[in-house]
Protein backbone atom coordinates (compact mmCIF):
# COMPACT_ATOMS: atom_id res chain seq x y z
CA UNK A 1 0.00 0.00 0.00
CA UNK A 2 1.29 3.82 -0.99
CA UNK A 3 1.29 6.90 0.43
CA UNK A 4 -1.42 8.13 -1.96
CA UNK A 5 -4.05 4.60 -0.78
CA UNK A 6 -3.04 5.80 2.88
CA UNK A 7 -3.94 9.52 2.58
CA UNK A 8 -6.97 8.73 0.63
CA UNK A 9 -8.21 6.57 3.35
CA UNK A 10 -7.40 9.04 5.90
CA UNK A 11 -9.67 11.95 3.89
CA UNK A 12 -12.37 9.32 2.98
CA UNK A 13 -12.51 7.70 6.58
CA UNK A 14 -13.36 11.17 8.00
CA UNK A 15 -15.85 11.92 5.68
CA UNK A 16 -17.48 8.37 6.22
CA UNK A 17 -16.90 8.36 10.00
CA UNK A 18 -18.74 12.11 9.76
CA UNK A 19 -21.93 11.14 7.74
CA UNK A 20 -22.14 7.90 9.77
CA UNK A 21 -22.37 9.72 13.38
CA UNK A 22 -24.22 12.42 11.57
CA UNK A 23 -27.82 11.37 12.50
CA UNK A 24 -27.08 10.56 15.87
CA UNK A 25 -24.98 14.01 16.62
CA UNK A 26 -26.18 15.77 19.90
CA UNK A 27 -28.64 13.11 20.87
CA UNK A 28 -28.07 10.81 24.34
CA UNK A 29 -27.09 7.04 24.01
CA UNK A 30 -30.89 6.12 25.22
CA UNK A 31 -32.34 8.44 22.44
CA UNK A 32 -30.36 6.90 19.83
CA UNK A 33 -31.10 3.54 20.50
CA UNK A 34 -34.72 4.56 20.51
CA UNK A 35 -34.46 6.29 17.61
CA UNK A 36 -32.41 4.15 15.21
CA UNK A 37 -31.51 0.95 17.54
CA UNK A 38 -28.26 -0.27 16.34
CA UNK A 39 -25.90 1.85 13.87
CA UNK A 40 -24.41 -0.46 11.56
CA UNK A 41 -24.23 1.55 8.56
CA UNK A 42 -25.43 4.62 7.18
CA UNK A 43 -28.67 6.26 8.38
CA UNK A 44 -30.98 9.16 7.19
CA UNK A 45 -31.51 11.33 10.10
CA UNK A 46 -34.98 11.47 11.93
CA UNK A 47 -36.89 14.39 12.09
CA UNK A 48 -36.03 14.76 15.75
CA UNK A 49 -31.95 15.02 14.94
CA UNK A 50 -31.76 18.33 16.77
CA UNK A 51 -28.87 19.89 13.87
CA UNK A 52 -29.74 17.87 10.79
CA UNK A 53 -33.65 16.77 10.81
CA UNK A 54 -34.45 14.79 7.81
CA UNK A 55 -30.85 15.01 6.07
CA UNK A 56 -30.19 11.72 3.79
CA UNK A 57 -27.83 8.64 4.93
CA UNK A 58 -24.65 9.33 3.67
CA UNK A 59 -24.89 13.15 4.50
CA UNK A 60 -21.62 14.99 5.75
CA UNK A 61 -21.33 17.80 8.40
CA UNK A 62 -18.88 20.36 9.34
CA UNK A 63 -16.00 18.07 10.27
CA UNK A 64 -15.52 16.87 6.81
CA UNK A 65 -16.52 20.69 5.17
CA UNK A 66 -14.23 22.46 7.03
CA UNK A 67 -11.45 20.19 6.45
CA UNK A 68 -12.05 20.11 2.45
CA UNK A 69 -11.89 24.26 3.29
CA UNK A 70 -8.58 24.04 4.63
CA UNK A 71 -7.13 21.27 1.99
CA UNK A 72 -8.11 24.13 -0.63
CA UNK A 73 -6.04 26.87 1.41
CA UNK A 74 -3.10 24.41 2.09
CA UNK A 75 -3.27 23.63 -1.40
CA UNK A 76 -3.06 27.24 -2.83
CA UNK A 77 -0.77 28.50 -0.13
CA UNK A 78 1.95 25.56 -0.49
CA UNK A 79 1.49 24.40 2.72
CA UNK A 80 0.73 28.26 4.27
CA UNK A 81 -2.36 29.12 5.22
CA UNK A 82 -2.73 33.09 6.01
CA UNK A 83 -5.35 33.15 9.28
CA UNK A 84 -7.27 36.07 7.80
CA UNK A 85 -7.86 34.29 4.84
CA UNK A 86 -8.82 31.24 7.15
CA UNK A 87 -11.47 33.09 9.03
CA UNK A 88 -12.76 34.54 6.11
CA UNK A 89 -13.27 31.41 4.42
CA UNK A 90 -14.95 29.81 7.94
CA UNK A 91 -17.17 32.84 7.93
CA UNK A 92 -18.33 32.55 4.41
CA UNK A 93 -18.96 29.09 5.32
CA UNK A 94 -20.99 29.68 8.29
CA UNK A 95 -22.97 32.09 6.05
CA UNK A 96 -23.75 29.61 3.39
CA UNK A 97 -24.97 26.88 6.17
CA UNK A 98 -27.12 29.52 7.24
CA UNK A 99 -28.39 30.25 3.80
CA UNK A 100 -29.43 26.80 3.01
CA UNK A 101 -30.76 26.34 6.67
CA UNK A 102 -28.48 24.31 8.20
CA UNK A 103 -28.24 23.97 11.86
CA UNK A 104 -24.47 22.49 11.34
CA UNK A 105 -22.98 26.28 12.09
CA UNK A 106 -19.47 26.77 13.95
CA UNK A 107 -18.28 25.61 16.96
CA UNK A 108 -17.74 27.59 20.38
CA UNK A 109 -14.67 28.16 20.40
CA UNK A 110 -14.02 28.63 16.49
CA UNK A 111 -17.39 31.24 16.79
CA UNK A 112 -16.05 32.96 19.42
CA UNK A 113 -12.12 33.53 17.97
CA UNK A 114 -14.08 35.05 14.36
CA UNK A 115 -16.27 37.19 16.48
CA UNK A 116 -13.42 38.54 18.31
CA UNK A 117 -11.50 38.89 14.92
CA UNK A 118 -14.24 40.79 13.32
CA UNK A 119 -14.07 43.20 16.71
CA UNK A 120 -10.35 44.22 15.72
CA UNK A 121 -8.68 41.58 18.13
CA UNK A 122 -5.76 40.36 16.62
CA UNK A 123 -5.27 36.47 14.74
CA UNK A 124 -2.45 35.89 17.44
CA UNK A 125 -5.03 36.42 20.67
CA UNK A 126 -8.55 35.48 18.76
CA UNK A 127 -7.54 31.93 19.84
CA UNK A 128 -6.64 31.57 23.62
CA UNK A 129 -10.38 30.19 24.34
CA UNK A 130 -10.15 27.48 21.80
CA UNK A 131 -10.20 24.04 23.88
CA UNK A 132 -12.70 22.25 22.03
CA UNK A 133 -12.06 19.74 19.07
CA UNK A 134 -12.45 21.94 16.20
CA UNK A 135 -8.96 22.36 15.52
CA UNK A 136 -8.50 18.26 15.68
CA UNK A 137 -11.46 18.04 13.37
CA UNK A 138 -10.46 19.51 10.46
CA UNK A 139 -6.64 19.29 11.23
CA UNK A 140 -6.45 16.10 8.69
CA UNK A 141 -5.48 17.77 5.07
CA UNK A 142 -2.47 18.90 7.79
CA UNK A 143 -1.42 15.47 8.81
CA UNK A 144 -1.80 14.58 4.49
CA UNK A 145 0.82 17.38 3.34
CA UNK A 146 3.46 17.37 6.57
CA UNK A 147 5.55 14.86 7.33
CA UNK A 148 5.44 13.07 11.05
CA UNK A 149 8.63 14.75 12.07
CA UNK A 150 8.24 16.17 15.23
CA UNK A 151 9.56 20.37 14.99
CA UNK A 152 7.38 20.67 11.30
CA UNK A 153 4.06 19.06 12.38
CA UNK A 154 3.97 21.22 15.78
CA UNK A 155 4.64 24.32 13.40
CA UNK A 156 2.18 23.41 10.90
CA UNK A 157 -0.53 22.57 13.62
CA UNK A 158 0.18 25.46 15.29
CA UNK A 159 -0.20 27.55 12.19
CA UNK A 160 -3.78 26.31 11.06
CA UNK A 161 -5.14 26.27 14.77
CA UNK A 162 -4.14 29.23 16.49
CA UNK A 163 -6.44 31.44 15.07
CA UNK A 164 -9.55 29.56 16.75
CA UNK A 165 -7.61 27.44 19.23
CA UNK A 166 -4.42 28.84 20.35
CA UNK A 167 -4.85 26.88 23.55
CA UNK A 168 -2.00 23.77 25.32
CA UNK A 169 -4.76 21.52 24.94
CA UNK A 170 -6.30 22.81 21.51
CA UNK A 171 -2.85 22.41 20.15
CA UNK A 172 -2.26 19.45 21.50
CA UNK A 173 -4.96 17.59 20.66
CA UNK A 174 -4.83 18.23 16.95
CA UNK A 175 -1.42 17.52 17.24
CA UNK A 176 -1.83 13.95 18.38
CA UNK A 177 -4.60 13.47 15.57
CA UNK A 178 -2.21 14.39 12.87
CA UNK A 179 0.62 13.31 14.01
CA UNK A 180 -1.47 9.80 14.06
CA UNK A 181 -2.78 10.08 10.63
CA UNK A 182 0.62 11.22 9.14
CA UNK A 183 2.46 8.34 10.61
CA UNK A 184 0.38 5.61 9.02
CA UNK A 185 0.50 7.34 5.92
CA UNK A 186 3.98 6.51 6.43
CA UNK A 187 3.37 3.59 7.17
CA UNK A 188 4.12 2.91 10.39
CA UNK A 189 3.29 0.37 12.71
CA UNK A 190 -0.31 0.99 14.26
CA UNK A 191 1.16 0.76 17.80
CA UNK A 192 4.09 3.22 16.78
CA UNK A 193 1.99 5.89 15.36
CA UNK A 194 -0.26 6.07 18.51
CA UNK A 195 2.78 6.09 20.60
CA UNK A 196 3.91 9.20 18.36
CA UNK A 197 0.79 10.62 18.87
CA UNK A 198 1.08 10.53 22.58
CA UNK A 199 4.55 12.40 22.55
CA UNK A 200 3.38 15.10 19.74
CA UNK A 201 0.60 15.73 22.70
CA UNK A 202 3.17 16.43 25.11
CA UNK A 203 4.88 18.75 23.63
CA UNK A 204 1.96 20.10 21.89
CA UNK A 205 0.67 21.10 25.27
CA UNK A 206 3.46 23.70 25.84
CA UNK A 207 2.38 25.78 23.17
CA UNK A 208 -0.32 28.09 22.72
CA UNK A 209 -2.32 29.88 25.90
CA UNK A 210 -2.12 27.91 28.61
CA UNK A 211 -5.89 26.85 29.54
CA UNK A 212 -6.96 24.42 33.03
CA UNK A 213 -7.78 21.06 32.11
CA UNK A 214 -7.24 17.33 31.81
CA UNK A 215 -3.73 16.59 29.72
CA UNK A 216 -4.60 15.46 26.71
CA UNK A 217 -1.30 13.08 26.07
CA UNK A 218 -1.75 11.31 29.62
CA UNK A 219 -5.59 11.21 28.36
CA UNK A 220 -4.54 9.47 25.96
CA UNK A 221 -2.09 7.00 27.66
CA UNK A 222 -4.66 6.25 30.04
CA UNK A 223 -7.51 5.43 27.58
CA UNK A 224 -5.44 2.96 25.61
CA UNK A 225 -4.43 1.22 28.64
CA UNK A 226 -8.32 1.47 29.90
CA UNK A 227 -9.57 -0.11 26.54
CA UNK A 228 -7.38 -3.31 25.54
CA UNK A 229 -9.43 -5.93 25.49
CA UNK A 230 -13.01 -4.51 26.76
CA UNK A 231 -15.96 -6.01 24.73
CA UNK A 232 -18.30 -4.23 22.91
CA UNK A 233 -20.60 -3.35 25.84
CA UNK A 234 -17.72 -2.42 28.17
CA UNK A 235 -15.99 -0.23 25.79
CA UNK A 236 -19.31 1.62 24.94
CA UNK A 237 -20.14 2.29 28.35
CA UNK A 238 -16.17 2.77 29.50
CA UNK A 239 -16.20 6.02 26.79
CA UNK A 240 -19.67 7.11 27.28
CA UNK A 241 -19.21 7.26 31.45
CA UNK A 242 -15.65 7.77 31.91
CA UNK A 243 -13.87 9.37 28.78
CA UNK A 244 -17.04 11.43 27.89
CA UNK A 245 -18.26 12.33 24.17
CA UNK A 246 -18.85 16.23 24.74
CA UNK A 247 -17.35 18.74 22.22
CA UNK A 248 -14.22 19.31 24.97
CA UNK A 249 -11.34 18.18 23.29
CA UNK A 250 -10.27 15.87 26.52
CA UNK A 251 -13.38 14.19 26.06
CA UNK A 252 -13.92 13.71 22.28
CA UNK A 253 -10.65 13.75 21.12
CA UNK A 254 -9.76 11.08 23.33
CA UNK A 255 -12.96 8.85 22.89
CA UNK A 256 -11.82 8.87 19.21
CA UNK A 257 -7.94 7.56 20.16
CA UNK A 258 -9.84 4.60 22.46
CA UNK A 259 -11.48 3.26 19.51
CA UNK A 260 -8.72 3.23 17.77
CA UNK A 261 -6.47 1.77 20.42
CA UNK A 262 -9.63 -1.04 20.85
CA UNK A 263 -11.29 -1.60 17.40
CA UNK A 264 -8.43 -0.03 15.50
CA UNK A 265 -8.36 -3.72 12.67
CA UNK A 266 -12.65 -3.28 12.37
CA UNK A 267 -12.55 0.39 11.52
CA UNK A 268 -16.08 0.33 10.66
CA UNK A 269 -17.15 -1.37 13.48
CA UNK A 270 -15.40 1.35 15.27
CA UNK A 271 -17.18 3.95 13.32
CA UNK A 272 -20.48 2.60 13.69
CA UNK A 273 -19.91 2.54 17.86
CA UNK A 274 -18.53 5.51 17.51
CA UNK A 275 -21.90 6.72 16.18
CA UNK A 276 -23.91 5.21 19.08
CA UNK A 277 -21.97 6.52 22.11
CA UNK A 278 -23.88 9.90 22.24
CA UNK A 279 -23.01 13.86 22.27
CA UNK A 280 -20.16 14.72 20.02
CA UNK A 281 -20.64 11.55 17.48
CA UNK A 282 -20.08 12.81 14.27
CA UNK A 283 -16.74 14.38 15.53
CA UNK A 284 -15.69 11.25 17.14
CA UNK A 285 -16.74 9.11 14.25
CA UNK A 286 -14.60 11.28 11.73
CA UNK A 287 -11.73 11.69 14.12
CA UNK A 288 -11.58 7.77 14.31
CA UNK A 289 -12.20 7.21 11.04
CA UNK A 290 -9.05 9.98 9.66
CA UNK A 291 -6.97 7.90 11.84
CA UNK A 292 -8.14 4.44 10.84
CA UNK A 293 -8.30 5.30 7.11
CA UNK A 294 -4.51 6.12 7.49
CA UNK A 295 -3.81 2.78 8.73
CA UNK A 296 -6.01 0.66 6.39
CA UNK A 297 -5.92 2.78 3.55
CA UNK A 298 -8.64 3.48 1.24
CA UNK A 299 -9.27 0.14 0.04
CA UNK A 300 -9.69 -1.11 3.77
CA UNK A 301 -13.20 1.37 3.66
CA UNK A 302 -16.37 -0.86 3.13
CA UNK A 303 -16.63 0.58 -0.54
CA UNK A 304 -20.24 0.22 -1.00
CA UNK A 305 -20.71 3.02 2.04
CA UNK A 306 -17.81 4.84 0.67
CA UNK A 307 -19.05 5.42 -2.61
CA UNK A 308 -22.09 6.50 -0.90
CA UNK A 309 -20.98 9.64 0.89
CA UNK A 310 -19.08 10.48 -2.26
CA UNK A 311 -22.77 10.20 -4.62
CA UNK A 312 -24.61 11.92 -1.91
CA UNK A 313 -22.24 15.15 -1.17
CA UNK A 314 -20.89 15.17 -4.69
CA UNK A 315 -17.86 14.66 -3.16
CA UNK A 316 -14.76 14.34 -5.14
CA UNK A 317 -11.04 13.96 -2.76
CA UNK A 318 -8.90 12.48 -4.67
CA UNK A 319 -7.45 16.08 -6.34
CA UNK A 320 -7.14 17.24 -3.10
CA UNK A 321 -5.14 14.35 -2.12
CA UNK A 322 -2.63 14.86 -4.49
CA UNK A 323 -2.20 18.33 -3.91
CA UNK A 324 -1.63 17.78 -0.10
CA UNK A 325 0.59 15.17 -1.08
CA UNK A 326 2.30 17.28 -3.10
CA UNK A 327 2.65 19.72 -0.93
CA UNK A 328 4.45 17.13 1.66
CA UNK A 329 7.01 16.13 -1.29
CA UNK A 330 7.78 19.87 -1.32
CA UNK A 331 8.07 19.86 2.24
CA UNK A 332 10.52 16.94 2.31
CA UNK A 333 12.93 18.13 -0.50
CA UNK A 334 13.08 21.10 1.13
CA UNK A 335 14.19 19.18 4.26
CA UNK A 336 17.01 17.22 1.97
CA UNK A 337 18.37 20.28 0.43
CA UNK A 338 19.09 21.70 4.02
CA UNK A 339 21.39 18.59 5.09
Amino acid sequence: MNSYERALGAFYGLALGDALGMPTQSLSRQRIAELYGTVDTLLPARPEQPIAPGLPAGTITDDTEQAVLLARLLIDGGGQVDPTVFAKALLDWESEMIRRGSADLLGPSTKRALEELNAGVGPEETGRFGTTNGAAMRITPVAIATPPRLNPMLDAVVATSRITHNTNIGIAAAAAVATAVSSSIEGTEPKAALDSAELAATHGAGLGVWSAGADIAARIHWVRKLVRGLGTTALVETIAELVGTSVAAQESVIAAFALAEARGEEPLQALCLAAQLGGDTDTIAAICGAILGARHGVAGLPRELVDTVREVNVLELEPLVTGLLEVREEADERRRDRR
